[in-house]
């Protein structure tokens, strides 16, 4: 099956947790026509007021032009795809493209590209970074491998997600982008946990730390975004510690598998194994500096001040 000609294919999205929904939401106020499903229908249903339909099984859309995918991980993946009721399993219609950002293993991803294959349907993996502020914000990123040719086809759609869409390859080149990011992640987490809690015993403030380090060179969009947590301790969870230790061991995993040392990454995956033994399961990943700030003999205290996190929506 090909994709409709129309410049606004039909969108079907599978999974709409906290990056999912704000996903599929901002195609729906791009214009498109979106149906959705989620495995817990209640999570769904504030979509049907900004226009979605609401499905009841994955394989009710499988006659959509382009069908997302955004689940936890490569079991969820596969058991809405090829699983009873699965996206591939309907005998009446195949999606024309399917569009996976799960954070999976290339293995899964592989495999789900030759099922999609394997029923006529086109396979993308495009990997996000960001949270559903960043989303809000109009400034989420892609990386996408595959078919060049089907990534042309569908690069507008994926151009309504965010502020920059990378075609990095084909096959699973864009899952081995995101592990690398996502490996990144914690062991610039853990570094400025490190740093800031350095600064916070020698007597200087976090929230004035974090105002010089994000003017400074070594400032970055994402040491900016996660400063009113470490400043205020507010760890309402964006990424959570065990979603995190996760993806380290996939990094930890590719890097046996293609020979590259990797100490820091190690490293950092046994702090946040040790910060899921403290019983920092629920809370964002930046929860890190309280495991620092035991380590280093002191308690922190939220300093209740206003930190700009750099993320106020465009216009």
């Amino acid at each position: 099956m090909t994709i409709a000609a129309q410049d606004r294919p039909r969108i079907g999205w599978i999974g709409v947790g906290r990056m999912g929904f704000e996903l599929a939401a901002r195609l729906l106020d791009a214009g498109y026509d979106v149906a959705v499903h989620n495995r817990t229908r209640a999570k769904a249903e504030p979509l049907a007021e900004r226009g979605a339909t609401i499905t009841d099984r994955p394989a009710d859309l499988a006659d959509r032009d382009v069908v997302f995918t955004m689940v936890t991980a490569s079991a969820a993946l596969e058991a809405v795809t090829t699983g009873p009721g699965g996206v591939l399993t309907s005998p009446n219609a195949t999606p024309g493209v399917l569009i996976d950002s799960s954070t999976v293993s290339p293995q899964v991803s592989a495999l789900i590209r030759n099922k999609a294959a394997d029923h006529g349907a086109d396979f993308l993996a495009a990997t996000v970074s960001g949270n559903p502020k960043v989303i809000t914000a109009g400034k989420l990123t892609i990386a996408v491998s595959g078919s060049p040719e089907v990534f042309g086809r569908v690069e507008p759609v994926l151009a309504a997600l965010g502020r920059g869409v990378t075609y990095v390859g084909e096959g699973e080149a864009a899952r081995l982008v995101k592990i690398a990011h996502n490996v990144f992640l914690g062991i610039v987490t853990q570094s400025l946990a490190e740093i800031t809690i350095l600064a916070e015993k020698g007597g200087v403030s976090r929230a004035a730390f974090l105002e010089f380090l994000n003017d400074s060179v070594m400032g970055s969009a994402f040491t900016r975004y996660k400063s009113p947590a470490l400043v205020n301790l507010d760890f309402t969870p964006t990424f959570t510690m065990p979603l995190l230790h996760k993806d380290l061991d996939l990094g930890l995993a590719a890097a046996r598998e293609l020979q590259v040392p990797m100490p820091l990454a190690a490293t950092t995956a046994q702090l946040v194994a040790g910060a899921i033994g403290a019983g920092h399961v629920e809370e964002d990943f930046a929860s890190l500096i309280l495991e620092q700030a035991r380590n280093s003999g002191i308690t922190l205290e939220a300093q209740n001040v206003p930190v700009d996190d750099g993320l106020s929506p465009q216009t």
